[in-house]
């Protein structure tokens, strides 16, 4: 198993950018492939955007494509979700999450955070 904390999240105005940090400790996390969720209140936890255990391969959310830029960096142990021209409809707590493989359902991922929350004003 391996374990994960988010950290960078925030209150930002609209248009704004946000950088979320995900550190991983346990199980090699080099190996494992890494996502970001994320749910708003009353809505069911969503995918956002994954990477492969490489970096090689990326995946998104229609909703976040273009704005949103997912990478890691294996040495550090830490994937990251650069979030740039918020909306106030990107509010939710945002998840990391790791598994086997790239993928972009919850159930691909085995290990999960804790949450951060992003808040984005109008």
């Amino acid at each position: 198993q391996v374990q994960l904390v988010e950290s960078g999240g925030g209150l930002v105005q609209a248009g704004g950018s946000l950088r979320l940090s995900c550190a991983a400790s346990g199980r090699t996390f080099s190996i494992l492939a890494a996502g970001w969720f994320r749910q708003a209140p009353g809505k069911e936890r969503e995918f956002v955007a994954a990477i492969s255990w490489s970096g090689a391969n990326t995946d998104y959310a229609d909703s976040v494509k273009g704005r949103f830029t997912i990478s890691r960096d294996n040495a550090k142990n830490t994937v990251y979700l650069q979030m740039n021209r918020l909306k106030p409809d990107d509010t939710a707590v945002y998840y990391c999450a790791a598994g086997n493989a790239l993928g972009n359902r919850r159930n691909d991922f085995g290990s999960w955070g804790q949450g951060t929350q992003v808040t984005v004003s109008s």
